[in-house]
């Protein structure tokens, strides 16, 4: 079995269905589910392909299961090897536990915790190297060397891909009048496979590929005519953070593309949110991207057609979900925050907070500042965290204050996006 990529569009209709036999019953077959609270928000009649249900929560288990279960006695026995960020490597700790086969893993050392540990926990051997995938990949070759493993290529080894495309076959049996299959873009591999497969199985929907403005490296082999390395900034959609798109997913997925969207570090982090409100669903950075494009404003053109929504792996941490959520109200102009002037004596604090309390809104956090407050000792200031319905319940708040004689001095906020400036036109 081939291990490396090649430049030859070698995965085929054929081979995606073998794959959806090979892994069946081994892998969840997940729920295309309709959003009504999506569709209402968004115009478009929204389905959410809920990958993210996956035993190790991402589709990789698709790939991951196809391939091994493609490995000869002696291959099986001398074991894996990858270097992943996490879901990846998730997938195949836990079907390597379930095939026998031993599973090594290098990941970054940003890798997240929780990936981390669940991957232990499954019994690979997990190895913490480098700043970067691509560092963590020079020291999976190390190991390679070692145990004269198998090498197996997250996103662009042709099993992995033809494991993907098993998803664009069941969406087709699912929602086989959509007009369009939004997906996340890292390596390259799970858009070129559902690709293929909707080529065959659903050839009127447009795949409309999505990813992280600061891991933008399909958008750059697209400007370069082929892969090269792009450059990476930290981004909340670390699962697509992939230096350099595979070239055998680029070669496969380049003309069955239609477009491919960026999307900003807000609009991923709104994602989130929306996803947790509306779907009761946590879903991370990667999985999120698709409906942070609507967020942005960028699928504007799919208003009024149907739409499914690939929302391919739901592992992220609690402590960073937490700051996420935090982040999310403030973008969504929900919790905001601002210095008040009020009289310091009592009585000052309490008439406040009472008006606060007139207005609806929900006092999270008071902080008084003395020092800063200036010469007059006989007033102090305040740094208010506060919870509001929307944009025009703050607007309404600071209008109350300033009516009764309390001076805002300043206001924290973050600046709407596409997606809130929208929903307030709706309150409007």
């Amino acid at each position: 079995m081939a291990t490396e990529s090649a430049t030859r569009p070698d995965v085929t209709i054929e081979d995606i269905e073998l794959a959806a036999e090979r892994i069946r019953g081994g892998v969840v077959e997940t729920a295309c589910t309709h959003s009504p609270g999506l569709t209402a928000r968004y115009g478009a009649d929204i389905w959410c392909k809920l990958e993210y249900q996956q035993v190790t929560g991402s589709f990789k288990e698709r790939g991951a299961r196809n391939t091994m279960l493609q490995m000869d006695s002696a291959s099986r026995r001398r074991g894996v090897v990858a270097a992943s960020a996490g879901n990846h490597a998730l997938a195949l700790a836990y079907h390597g536990r379930d095939l026998g086969i031993p599973v090594t893993v290098c990941m970054p050392k940003w890798a997240p915790l929780v990936k981390q540990e669940r991957c232990a926990a499954l019994g690979a051997r997990v190895i913490l190297h480098g700043e970067n995938i691509a560092e963590a990949r020079g020291r999976a070759d190390e190991a390679v060397a070692e145990c004269a493993c198998t090498y197996i290529n997250g996103f662009d080894d042709a099993p992995i891909i033809a494991g993907a495309g098993t998803i664009g076959l069941e969406i087709a049996r699912q929602v086989p009048d959509a007009d369009a299959i939004v997906v996340p873009i890292g390596g390259g591999g799970l858009v070129a496979g559902i690709a293929v497969a909707a080529r065959a199985a659903l050839p009127r929907a447009a795949i409309v590929g999505v990813e992280p403005a600061r891991a933008a490296s399909w958008t750059a082999a697209v400007a370069a005519g082929g892969p090269i390395m792009a450059h990476l900034e930290p981004t909340l959609a670390d699962g697509l953070a992939v230096p350099r798109v595979g070239p055998r997913a680029f070669a496969l997925g380049r003309d069955l593309v239609h477009r491919v969207e960026c999307v900003g570090e807000d609009d991923l982090s709104l994602a989130i949110l929306r996803l947790v409100e509306e779907e009761r669903g946590v879903v991370e950075g990667a999985g999120a991207s698709g409906l942070a494009a609507f967020i942005a404003g960028r699928l504007d053109d799919l208003r009024g057609k149907r739409v499914v929504l690939v929302l391919c792996g739901g592992n992220i941490d609690p402590s960073t979900l937490s700051r996420v959520i935090e982040h999310s109200l403030a973008v969504d102009g929900r919790l905001v925050q601002f210095t008040a002037m009020i009289r310091d004596r009592p009585g000052g604090l309490a008439a406040l907070a009472g008006l606060i309390a007139q207005s609806g809104a929900s006092v999270k956090q008071i902080m008084h500042d003395r020092t800063f407050a200036g010469a007059d000792v006989s007033r102090v200031q305040v740094v208010c965290q506060i919870e509001v319905r929307h944009r025009e319940h703050a607007e309404q708040l600071y209008a109350l204050l300033e009516a009764n004689g309390i001076d805002v001095l300043s206001r924290t906020g973050a600046s709407p996006s596409a997606d809130s400036t929208r929903s307030d036109a709706m309150r409007g």
